[in-house]
């Protein structure tokens, strides 16, 4: 049987779809602590665990109105000067999508990736316009694409918290949800956080197209540390939040 290693070796060394097809592997290994029991939560970190967790459910389906307007609204905030000229377009590429429809892409981090890249775009345009159109650092030849690299993030970030879960199973998905209870677009922010610091990791490694499943070990890696912080009592306390900019 093939291992988690020997298929992302494989993503890297194929199509330009290694990012959609690598998903399940780019971030995501078993290790020891999965076994460790679960904590128990308060009845707020309960609730808003729930509606996270609705949320993380919702598939993206191009049918739905809502669905469609969410991704009008995206191009709109991320190129605010080009009229977007149809929901499946060549133009989508313009924004790191694998082909000219959106949709194939989300299969991995369904409808919440793409409130997560709206609310970035929202909250930290100066940010979100830097990371999309890679105007920081001595960039690779080979960048990352910008949206697939997004939805990416989403789904690292769901198994890294362990947020699937009843309650969650490591001290990481525990501490989070103390901060996901006082504020209720705590995933969002530290979506927000995620991008921002891959892509400081990106810079720092030199990386370029075929790095990419190392940039997202080593921003799992520095994010978890970070979390675990005996000082942290909210994720804009965290190191890497001052990555962020509005």
């Amino acid at each position: 049987m093939p291992t988690c290693i020997d298929m992302c070796a494989e993503v890297v060394a194929g199509s330009a779809a290694w990012l959609g097809r690598g998903l399940s592997c780019v971030c995501v290994q078993r290790r020891e602590s999965d076994a460790r029991p679960s904590f128990d939560l308060t009845p707020s970190q309960e609730e808003c665990l729930l509606r996270l967790q609705n949320r993380i459910d919702v598939a993206y389906d191009s049918l739905i109105p809502e669905h469609q307007e969410a991704l009008k609204a995206l191009w709109k905030v991320a190129f605010p000067e080009e009229q977007l000229r149809g929901l499946i377009s060549e133009q989508w590429k313009e924004m790191g999508w694998q082909g000219k429809d959106p949709s194939t892409d989300f299969r991995g981090g369904g409808f919440i990736s793409l409130e997560n890249l709206l609310y970035f775009a929202r909250n930290f345009p100066r940010s979100f316009q830097d990371l999309l159109r890679k105007q920081e650092g001595d960039r690779a030849i080979w960048e990352y694409p910008f949206a697939v690299a997004g939805v990416n993030i989403t789904f690292m970030l769901i198994q890294m918290l362990d947020l699937e879960a009843l309650k969650p199973r490591n001290l990481v998905g525990a501490t989070f949800l103390k901060f996901l209870a006082e504020n209720e677009s705590a995933f969002d922010l530290l979506y927000c956080i995620t991008f921002k610091l891959m892509d400081n990791q990106w810079l720092a490694m030199r990386a370029s197209y075929m790095d990419f499943n190392a940039v997202m070990k080593a921003t799992r890696r520095q994010l978890e540390e970070e979390l675990l912080q005996e000082d942290i009592t909210q994720l804009e306390d965290l190191p890497s939040y001052n990555l962020l900019s509005r």
